[in-house]
């Protein structure tokens, strides 16, 4: 199956970077993280086209038998086009459909409101990892009582930095008083393009410039040290952080369809 979603194109690189398995039959991709079972989208399948209302419960029953022994769904259509309605079937029968905004940036400025107290740079001691998967945590108290959650974080630091210590790319913060308060990654992901990951910040300490300033400096080491010609980001269109992206450099490219339910907790 040839992908055409620079966004799903750049999420498969990423992820068999790091050790995920992806399987091509034909119409759709298997997409198998066995060293994160509990990382949705890590264990996936990705359709070709977006499904019709008549194929709509097919891919589910495909999707469980694929996963029998997965408590979550997640599926992603490819395509470069399309909006929230278009999975209505989806959203009809309980789940989580979404049209995720896959921006880009061929260069990037300061934001107007840069952040000049944090000082920014790469994670690269135990104490900085730790400190990405409390950061992590903290954004995401939601997802606390999930059994699993905690294992998946750690899970995902683990293999952000082995992707930073293969030399795909590099996982940096900002830091007040050496204090972690926002991070992200930033990798090769294809021929000339870089793709950003999990951008966060502290709830405590956002609203203070520090997401994009670390976005910026961020984005300047993808294109000197990575050699990157395109820089990669997906958002969701209807947070505020779409906002952020554009306000460095980020353009909406592209549409990135896809259907998720969450274990139940």
């Amino acid at each position: 199956m040839n992908v055409v979603s620079l966004g799903y194109r750049t999420d498969l690189a990423l992820l068999q970077h790091g050790g995920t398995e992806v399987e091509d039959r034909g119409e759709y991709l298997v997409v198998r993280s066995p060293h994160n079972p509990s990382h949705w989208w890590g264990n996936f399948l990705l359709v070709g086209k977006l499904a019709s209302p008549e194929d709509s419960g097919a891919w589910l029953e495909r999707f469980a038998v694929t996963f029998p022994d997965a408590s979550h769904v997640a599926i992603g259509f490819d395509g470069t086009h399309g909006a929230a309605e278009d999975l209505n079937w989806f959203s009809a029968r309980g789940f989580c459909a979404e049209a995720a905004t896959v921006m880009t940036a061929t260069q990037v400025h300061e934001p107007a409101h840069a952040n000049t107290e944090a000082t920014l740079r790469r994670l690269d001691s135990d104490d900085d990892w730790a400190g990405s998967v409390e950061l992590m945590t903290r954004c995401n108290e939601q997802s606390l009582e999930a059994v699993s959650y905690r294992r998946f974080v750690e899970a995902r630091a683990r293999t952000n930095r082995q992707l930073a210590e293969a030399g795909h790319g590099a996982w940096f913060g900002s830091f007040l008083e050496g204090r972690l308060v926002a991070h992200m990654g930033l990798y090769l992901a294809g021929p000339g393009l870089a793709r950003f990951q999990l951008v966060e910040t502290d709830p405590e300490f956002r609203r203070r410039g520090l997401a994009g300033s670390l976005m910026c400096h961020v984005s300047r080491y993808g294109f000197d040290e990575l050699g990157a010609k395109t820089l990669v980001m997906v958002a969701d269109p209807n947070y505020f952080a779409a906002d952020l992206y554009k306000a460095v450099g980020f353009s909406t490219t592209e549409t990135q369809l896809h259907v998720e339910r969450r274990p139940v907790q």
